[in-house]
């Protein structure tokens, strides 16, 4: 076992199976993520013999002025990235649930890797706590956006999320929680956790959404849309529909107006993303078209925002770093 993957019940469980008191749990939390109090012997010599403390290395970083890129190495060899992003509330980090992707978006780097398999709660965890421990910096939000489809490992994540939100550990709200997801079977279950939701939509349109998404054969527009609605009412809460901007593809203002059409009335709104250029044959709106569809949203009563670009000199498109590993390797190999 590795004690970063051990849920706090988890860890409770632990203790009580061997006799002891399940109040060490408490104190194992409080130490390994908050650094309070010491362990005794007794408690350190059962975690030494029962768990692993596996690593996650940092391979590389890059940085400027409100964004560090992160690539991660893990115990089999394989990589993946992080972004630690600063806004004026605070640092958010943008985190990776797999190792490479089956999704196969168009537009997306992360795809061009395949998935490989889902990361271990513990990796997702460590990205966390190496980066903060890399930068000094104490990070309050994160998004789960990197790469790989959360839902795609959904067990591991819905651990993830508990460790890093249960009170005696990093304790962070789940309002400072953000799950992004292009569709799946999983979506229903998201009902019982109160993280926030941002669905990638990216087309106002099943013709759109198919050439850029292959999942929208099974999760249309409408089947997302339906959820969204539903699920807002249920949950009370607003959803952010993810919009990339893809020069002459999903900008037009026809496109504008059709997205003011397919989700008026719903309580969403829309995060105009500039596309980050990578080796994929998509280019970003211009700024003066990404204007423009913006406008007819807000002028039609569409709540909108346009999402501050973070570390486009960084390659900070998620896949990049992996991709360009990848790549080397290959040429070494051959």
């Amino acid at each position: 076992m590795n004690i970063f993957n051990m849920t706090f019940p988890a860890l409770e469980d632990y203790f009580t199976e061997r006799g002891e008191n399940k109040a060490k749990a408490k104190i194992v939390y409080n130490h390994i993520y908050r650094q309070v109090g010491e362990l005794s012997e007794n408690v350190n010599k059962m975690l030494k013999a029962d768990f692993d403390f596996g690593n996650v290395e940092i391979l590389k970083t890059s940085s400027c002025l409100d964004a560090v890129k992160f690539l991660f190495g893990l115990e089999d060899d394989s990589t993946v990235e992080a972004v630690l992003m600063r806004h004026d509330y605070g640092n958010a980090l943008c985190v990776s649930t797999q190792v490479g992707c089956n999704m196969d978006c168009a537009f997306c780097q992360s795809g061009v890797n395949k998935k490989t398999r889902g990361l271990h709660s513990f990796e997702m965890v460590l990205q966390l706590l190496k980066a903060e421990e890399s930068t000094g910096e104490k990070i309050s939000r994160v998004t789960l956006m990197g790469i790989g489809e959360p839902l795609d490992n959904f067990d591991n994540v819905m651990d993830f999320i508990s460790i890093i939100g249960h009170k005696h550990g990093l304790a962070l709200a789940p309002r400072h929680i953000t799950i992004s997801t292009c569709g799946l079977p999983k979506l229903d279950e998201l009902y019982n956790i109160s993280c926030n939701l941002a669905i990638s939509l990216h087309a106002p349109n099943n013709s759109i959404r198919s050439r850029l998404m292959p999942v929208n054969k099974v999760y249309d527009v409408e089947r997302i849309i339906n959820f969204t609605r539903e699920y807002s009412k249920v949950k009370n809460k607003k959803i952010t529909l993810e919009y990339v901007m893809l020069a002459g593809i999903n900008d037009s203002d026809e496109c504008a107006y059709e997205l003011v059409v397919l989700i008026r009335g719903i309580n969403c709104y829309v995060n105009l993303i500039p596309y980050n250029e990578t080796s994929l044959d998509f280019k970003r709106s211009s700024s003066d078209r990404i204007k423009s569809f913006y406008s007819i949203l807000i002028q039609s009563g569409i709540r909108a925002t346009v999402r501050r670009e973070f570390g486009g000199e960084l390659k900070a498109a998620c896949g990049q770093l992996s991709s360009e590993r990848a790549q080397c390797a290959d040429k070494e190999r051959t």
